[in-house]
């Protein structure tokens, strides 16, 4: 193909994947070396914590044509994901009784739906071009995707290391598909946040230690979803009811006033999840809990994790003497956990019990 035609193929791809449902797509290079020193910073120290899945790949992550031989650009799409009610989210943070879920895990679990799509744009293009070479992505592999996708012109790396998009903010995804057809890129999204640095300042765990660095460890999403086992009783009372993630730092950001919400019908809110109440959600058995999370991504941190977190939400919600009773009973199950994990989650009722033992 000539560079008439790769411009026009470039075009085309663009159009394709809105007819998908994507809301943006950009084409980048697979340079990426300034990303893999922060990256490497970041490792060497320690701020990974437990994702031990962050280093094993090597430089793999840096250097997409490693993952993928041949590979020499990639084409980053974004899918948006805000709920309707999106502007009411803050107020559930101030409800002690409800159980915060991160917005983006209310619906159906996103790598299926944004790899369906990617697999289908792609599908597109080979009906096009012909068989050619790619893979597609969507937090799967090791890849850098929010450093690609701002070199493809999707937004820029906040300070709270999320990307945002000056017209639409920070409430969507991004996904990826690796190709070997050199097509034109797009210029890369200037950074915007200047002086302001909300995200840091308001972080219930002081997570965000410098601007563009988040140390995980001390991250609420990590603590309640990557953290496998106790969760460090120093962050335990600012977690406060956020149960699955955290997302604090995109309900202060001042783009997101600009969020749309998403158009896509299986990012709806499951109404068994969003907003109920901590008693009913720490009441489920594990065939509750995998009935409930069928399809979602809150189903791979598992029934004790999920126990775990439901506790400190309620050692963290005003007193009742109904909560202490339900904690207590809760200990006295067989949970049909591990030797392990039992111990775990009954370590964090005792500590939730102990939190209204001191205020009763």
């Amino acid at each position: 193909m000539n560079t008439q035609e790769l411009a026009e193929l470039a075009e085309q791809i663009k159009c394709w994947g809105l007819d998908q449902g994507f809301d943006a797509v950009g084409i980048t290079d697979i340079e990426l070396s300034q990303h893999e020193q922060h990256l490497d910073k970041w490792l060497a120290k320690g701020m990974h914590g437990k994702m031990d899945y962050m280093h094993k790949h090597g430089t793999m992550r840096s250097h997409p044509e490693q993952l993928l031989s041949g590979t020499s650009r990639v084409i980053s799409c974004r899918l948006d994901y805000a709920p309707h009610d999106i502007d009411n989210a803050e107020a559930m943070l101030d409800k002690d009784q409800i159980a915060y879920i991160s917005r983006y895990a209310l619906g159906r679990d996103y790598h299926k739906v944004m790899r369906a799509k990617l697999k289908k744009l792609a599908k597109r293009i080979e009906l096009h071009v012909g068989e050619f070479g790619y893979r597609v992505f969507t937090d799967s592999a090791p890849v850098l995707e929010k450093a690609l996708a701002e070199k493809a012109g999707l937004g820029w790396i906040g300070k709270h290391s999320n990307l945002i998009d000056s017209k639409t903010g920070s409430w969507f995804f991004i996904g990826e598909i690796y190709i070997d057809i050199p097509l034109p890129i797009d210029q890369a999204s200037n950074n915007h946040c200047g002086s302001c640095q909300r995200c840091i300042d308001l972080c219930p765990t002081k997570a965000i230690i410098a601007p563009y660095t988040v140390d995980a460890r001390r991250c609420i999403s990590y603590l309640t979803i990557e953290l496998k086992g106790a969760i460090p009783e120093e962050f335990r009372s600012a977690i406060g009811n956020r149960v699955y993630g955290c997302d604090d730092c995109q309900l202060v950001c001042p783009w997101n006033k600009f969020a749309q919400a998403t158009k896509e019908p299986d990012f709806s809110p499951r109404a068994h999840i969003a907003d109920r109440d901590l008693i009913e959600l720490f009441n489920w058995n594990e065939q509750q809990f995998l009935q409930a999370t069928e399809g979602s991504p809150i189903r791979r941190i598992g029934y004790a994790a999920w126990l775990r977190n439901m506790a400190v939400g309620l050692g963290n919600a005003t007193y009742q003497a109904e909560i202490v009773s339900i904690l207590r009973e809760k200990k006295q199950q067989d949970l049909g956990l591990s030797t392990e994990d039992t111990i775990m989650v009954i370590e964090h009722i005792n500590w939730a019990i102990d939190q209204h033992t001191d205020t009763s």
